[in-house]
């Protein structure tokens, strides 16, 4: 397996992710349908931050600015900024993901992470395979949460079989 192979992966992931998304208005973005209360911008911020920005160019790039935007507990990445809006939010996550992507066509699969916070206690990725695998996981399950969250909402559905 090499990285090329994930990445194609994780794109489908985002793909899914903006796509499932795609043609929903503000309100909507904003308006929690499952019980734990979550909102598709929020869910989307939450993987622009805490999954594109912490893991491959904090953590595997160890970029300064990423490590201080942690260290000043700059934001919670399922709380985004009210005025912010689901366009904006959208917008971000490409963003995010086109710095991440600088980073993962850089590293080689082996490569140690360069940064690991201590907040993680003794939980510990040894490689950036690791991490791209963690976050290809976390992508995809979080399209599927928001393939349920958008039939709620209009009763779009992004693959309908038969």
């Amino acid at each position: 397996m090499d990285v090329a192979i994930l990445l194609d992966h994780l794109n489908g992931a985002r793909r899914h992710v903006l796509g499932i998304l795609d043609g929903l208005d503000e309100e909507a973005m904003r308006r929690p349908v499952l019980p734990s209360g979550w909102s598709c911008r929020q869910l989307v911020h939450h993987l622009a931050l805490d999954d594109e920005r912490f893991w491959f160019q904090g953590v595997v790039a160890g970029r300064q600015a990423v490590k201080d935007w942690v260290a000043e507990d700059a934001g919670d990445g399922w709380n985004p900024p009210a005025d912010l809006t689901g366009e904006e939010i959208l917008a971000l996550y490409r963003a995010e993901i086109t710095r991440s992507d600088e980073v993962i066509l850089a590293t080689a699969l082996d490569a140690k992470p360069a940064w690991w916070p201590d907040f993680f206690g003794t939980w510990r990725l040894d490689d950036f395979g690791e991490v791209l695998l963690h976050v290809l996981t976390e992508t995809a399950t979080h399209a599927g949460h928001l393939d349920a969250a958008r039939e709620l909402l209009d009763g779009r559905q992004w693959m309908v079989v038969g």
